[in-house]
């Protein structure tokens, strides 16, 4: 009987061993599984993850293939305005360029507009506004390689019928249509196409806090497209293009810290779209840039939110000081702004219709619009004010009404 019980006992000790090196090894295997994929969240690169934002989580790979086709044919634009323009309510220089049709002025929906690459449709949105509804589609290479196109003025049959059963509110979030390159996307006339291409690996060095253009989160992944064209294709677009200075695609993030060129936002407005302002509205009021022109960048641009109530840019009369030189040690700046626009031929001022290579800015001297003072107090903060109609020895100092503007 003794026997047979120490035979039992070996027998659950031998299994309750049993069970416990399965349960480690079980445990083992679970955790290293846990460790792995934590891991590969842990690791997955920035870049991805921002891709994948902004497709809405559609976005699939990391290749960047080439873009192989205009966005519209060839004799349908006039020429490439490059990025970096700032006019009325983009007060920060531009982030897309514009594809200017052969015939400005033609009828809504006169030329077509063409997919440039195979992609993943992801995105479009619409606004409506007193020329009619306009559309923005944002398309996917891959997690890393995007391009968009707005201002279009219809959408294909094919698209808009997919639009129409997807739309929810002012747009379609979340899509992921197939795309080939030379397709017919939509139509456009009377005004621009807007282009850019966005590359996740490339992150903008003149914001100096990216943080605060997440309300755009495209806007610091701003790429020279002329890095992804074929090269016939290339060829092609620069044949057409103004701006001759190198960055010729343009620019759009000036700023250097402690210096004064750059971006601007009202101070505790918290960036580019401002805090309590998600819809966006008039966000640019509490904008201001001192940059340069976008197709001749020897000449600065004062660029303002709230001139007397109005989005506005100005010249600045004599060109000087440049706002790349202004720090703290510099005081008290006063610049007389004046109205600017661009020698064309014959010396008459440009038509904006006509492709002119390398055009020059032109500064109208003999009328002073105005006055700004401003100071830099910190190395990311400022001192501005503004005096409509007003020149310089007219002021002498700031008054209670200036504010202060930040990175």
């Amino acid at each position: 009987m003794k026997k047979k019980f120490i035979i039992i006992g070996i027998a659950v000790l031998i299994f309750a061993l049993s069970f416990l090196v399965f349960f480690i090894i079980s445990k083992k295997s679970t955790d290293q599984g846990s460790t792995k994929d934590t891991k590969e969240e842990l690791t997955e690169s920035e870049a991805i993850k921002d891709g994948k934002r902004l497709s809405n989580d559609r976005c699939e790979g990391e290749e960047k293939p080439k873009l192989g086709t205009l966005p519209m044919k060839y004799d349908d634009f006039s020429f490439i305005i490059p990025y970096g323009l700032t006019i009325g309510g983009h007060v920060t220089p531009i982030d897309h360029q514009y594809f200017s049709p052969t015939v400005f002025n033609s009828p809504r929906d006169t030329y077509d507009v063409i997919a440039m690459a195979d992609a993943k449709l992801v995105d479009i949105s619409e606004r409506t506004n007193n020329r009619g509804t306009e559309y923005r589609l944002v398309f996917s290479m891959s997690c890393k390689l995007f391009y968009y196109y707005d201002l279009v003025t219809s959408l294909s049959p094919e698209l808009k019928n997919i639009y129409d059963q997807n739309k929810s509110g002012q747009g379609a979030r979340g899509l992921n249509v197939s795309i080939k390159e030379g397709q017919q996307i939509g139509r456009i006339g009377g005004q621009t196409l807007d282009f850019a291409v966005w590359d996740m690996d490339v992150k903008l060095t003149g914001f100096i806090i990216p943080e605060h253009y997440e309300g755009e989160a495209w806007k610091i992944h701003t790429a020279d497209p002329l890095n992804y064209y074929a090269d016939e294709l290339k060829t092609k677009v620069l044949s057409k293009y103004v701006r001759t200075t190198e960055p010729v695609s343009g620019k759009i993030d000036y700023d250097i810290d402690g210096k004064l060129v750059g971006n601007w936002f009202l101070e505790g407005t918290g960036g580019y779209i401002s805090k309590g302002n998600e819809g966006g509205k008039e966000y640019w009021k509490g904008h201001l840039s001192l940059v340069y022109d976008h197709f001749d960048p020897t000449s600065i641009v004062i660029s303002m939110g709230d001139y007397g109530g109005k989005e506005m840019q100005f010249g600045v009369k004599g060109n000087k000081p440049d706002p790349a030189t202004v720090d703290t040690a510099t005081g008290l700046v006063k610049y007389e702004i004046v109205g600017q626009d661009w020698d064309g031929l014959n010396g008459y001022s440009w038509d904006r219709s006509t492709l002119i290579k390398g055009l020059k800015a032109k500064n109208h001297e003999e009328y002073v619009a105005g006055t700004v003072l401003v100071q830099m107090l910190e190395g990311r903060k400022i001192k501005f004010e503004a005096f409509p109609g007003k020149n310089a020895g007219q002021i002498p100092a700031f008054t209670a009404n200036a504010k202060i503007y930040e990175r």
